[in-house]
């Protein structure tokens, strides 16, 4: 909505352009009419649309003191441009068209001209009405939006005269609708298309009962009452055989009922729906919409909360139509159509999971969207206000949907995250197989990795992993192994994998070099995985080998991987590196199952046959729900229990000494 409407009066000098004005602001006739008047402001609490608006008199040069010039600065100036003439003066009427039109056309843009209104003043001097003189007129100039006839002589529309010219500034005519075509334009056809596929909330091509209620909310905070909605449909219903289907209301239907407002000048319908919506009054989207202020501090990310999880799920469910919990190419497009573009290009079946049929699935939609939040929140914004959050949310922004995470330092401190995305940064020289390691992570074999095309490759891999329990997102960046592309500022992350090929012995060396540069000093967990572990073994020509660098430098052993497998790669090692995301601080974490260390030696005694054995027959004695009194007595029941007690006892006195010898 503009901050304010500067409507400008023209025309041939005595028909009474000053007069309207003094009219208005004095309610009464003046006496004394001066040469011209001051620029006048009305506050907006006084006015229907609640809009300050500027009032300024144009008086010929041989009348006042004003020049060409300045009239050419307030014609460039003015929102909305009456031009007054004298409905007893035949003269004035020609110099409409042969003098004030060309003129204003001349100094305004073509393609933003300013809207006019034709104002007849001195009714009272007649008994006919001009209006015959100026519909010809009106039809022959599109940029007139009305024309009215009024007195300043005995106050007849007066007030509807400037409650006009602000309509035509603040609910103009010009972007919603051709009157040489009598219909509207593909810009405003194309707004309210969009309008009607976000308010159907099932996307069944209908507004029903409860959509148009809900539309009607949203729009004007009042619903419509039953009968109103029916008197609605039947209007509809008599004009157009397929405006209303199965008692809702269709697309053709919505976009009916607007053509009508119009039609019959109730343009500020229109406009309220599209500028609830966001829309301006060029009808594209307002930065202010689509880009609400959203700050980030240093060393925080953003995350998607669970309204904005939940918002998503039913997008995602009303254009699922086949419940396959996968989105075709058809669905995708669908979904997308409320998009002046389309957002996910071909990488993107390469950076989530998708079905066998390469369609993106309902964990791989959520991925793209929480990886959209977590790289770049502008972005995800937009896509949101695109898919009308704020209004299906009823939130005053789409900013609503995000959550900033807490300072990374804070958790550390505090060796503890409520974070749900992690990033792990995958370097490694050319070769080595970080590709494989990111499409391994989405549960592709390297079978299927060689279908994939180049120019459909993504540098980013994410999914969800469980740690203790806990559902979290994982995302996996490989980074290209150039060292100038390589910073501090891009390595940023929760942990690192570096990767090299054990068959080539001049891979391990990279990997070397970019934990000396950037990670020997970092508190970022790093790992080393030793892809393509199918291959023969080689030797790396490096000067310590990659166990015993790993141990100088207080690493986990190389963690052996390949995606060479019948089936779907292991995704231990995904699980490991979400953990260690996590738990950062976590300094004894074995990833050797070595069956030796503190770390693998206690659960495997804590899953082995002996203690599940025990535990369950600790569980029916003391747990059995029929135990009597004299059972609690009986010295067979508490020889069992004793028995337990010392082998529980024994499980961990030999944890204890593991511990100390891992030390």
């Amino acid at each position: 909505m503009r901050k304010d409407v500067r409507i400008l009066l023209v025309g041939e000098p005595k028909v009474g352009k000053t007069s309207l004005i003094m009219s208005l602001v004095s309610e009464e006739f003046p006496d004394e009419v001066p040469l011209r008047a001051e620029e006048i402001t009305i506050p907006a609490d006084v006015t229907p649309e609640r809009v300050p608006t500027h009032i300024v008199d144009y008086s010929d040069p041989t009348e006042a003191e004003q020049t060409d010039e300045q009239l050419y600065q307030e014609i460039l100036k003015a929102n909305v441009i009456c031009i007054v003439y004298s409905v007893n003066n035949k003269k004035s009427i020609e110099k409409v068209t042969s003098h004030w039109i060309p003129l204003i056309n001349e100094w305004t843009d073509k393609d933003s001209r300013v809207p006019l209104i034709l104002v007849g003043n001195k009714s009272d001097l007649v008994e006919h009405s001009s209006m015959e003189t100026i519909l010809p007129i009106m039809n022959q100039y599109s940029e007139i939006e009305t024309c009215v006839e009024c007195s300043a002589k005995n106050l007849k529309n007066i007030s509807e005269l400037f409650y006009y010219a602000q309509k035509a500034v603040l609910h103009p005519t010009g972007p919603l609708y051709s009157p040489e075509e009598k219909e509207m334009k593909p810009s405003c056809i194309k707004a309210l298309t969009r309008i009607f596929k976000i308010s159907d909330l099932d996307n069944d091509g209908i507004l029903n009962d409860n959509e148009l209620n809900f539309f009607q909310r949203t729009c004007f905070n009042i619903p419509l009452a039953p009968q109103a909605l029916e008197d609605v449909k039947n209007v509809v219903r008599k004009n157009m055989s397929d405006g209303v289907k199965d008692n809702g209301l269709t697309l053709k239907g919505f976009l009916f009922l607007h053509t009508l407002f119009i039609q019959r000048g109730r343009h500020e319908t229109t406009w309220t729906v599209l500028r609830r919506f966001g829309y301006d009054d060029d009808l594209e989207l307002t930065q202010e919409y689509l880009f609400p202020l959203f700050k980030i501090p240093p060393d925080c990310t953003t995350e998607l909360n669970h309204n904005a999880y939940l918002f998503l799920q039913s997008v995602f469910d009303k254009h699922d139509k086949d419940r396959d919990c996968a989105l075709s190419p058809d669905e995708l497009k669908d979904l997308f159509k409320v998009f002046p573009y389309m957002p996910w290009g071909p990488d993107v079946n390469n950076t989530v999971c998708t079905s066998e049929q390469g369609w993106i699935t309902y964990q791989g939609y959520l991925s793209q969207w929480t990886l959209t939040t977590y790289l770049d929140v502008q972005r995800c914004l937009e896509y949101l206000g695109y898919l009308g959050y704020s209004i299906i949310q009823e939130q005053e922004s789409q900013a609503a949907a995000i959550t900033v995470t807490r300072n990374k330092r804070i958790d550390l401190q505090k060796k503890q995250t409520q974070r749900s995305v992690f990033c792990c940064k995958v370097l490694g020289a050319r070769g080595s197989g970080k590709s494989g390691f990111l499409q391994s992570f989405l549960g592709r074999n390297l079978a299927h990795q060689k279908k994939i095309r180049e120019d459909h490759k993504s540098y980013y891999a994410i999914s969800t992993t469980y740690v203790y329990g806990q559902e979290k997102y994982l995302l996996l960046h490989e980074m290209l192994p150039e060292f100038e592309f390589l910073s501090e500022a891009n390595l940023a992350c929760d942990v690192v994998c570096l990767v090299y090929d054990i068959s080539n012995p001049h891979s391990f060396e990279y990997c070397t070099k970019v934990y000396k540069k950037y990670f020997i000093d970092s508190k970022t967990p790093c790992v080393i995985i030793a892809a393509k572990s199918d291959l023969h073994e080689s030797r790396q020509y490096y000067s310590l080998s990659p166990l015993d660098f790993c141990r100088k430098n207080k690493l986990h052993p190389p963690q052996l991987f390949t995606c060479n497998t019948a089936e779907a790669p292991s995704k231990d090692i995904y699980t490991k590196l979400a953990t260690m995301a996590m738990y950062p601080h976590a300094k004894l974490r074995c990833m050797c199952t070595c069956n030796r260390c503190t770390i693998c030696i206690c659960p495997n005694l804590l899953n082995s046959e002996l203690v599940r054995s025990v535990k369950a027959k600790l569980y029916s004695a003391v747990l059995n729900r029929h135990m009597t009194q004299a059972d609690l007595k009986n010295s067979t029941f508490w020889l069992r229990a004793s028995v337990g007690a010392t082998v529980f006892a024994v499980l961990g006195f030999a944890m204890y000494k593991a511990l100390l010898k891992q030390r």
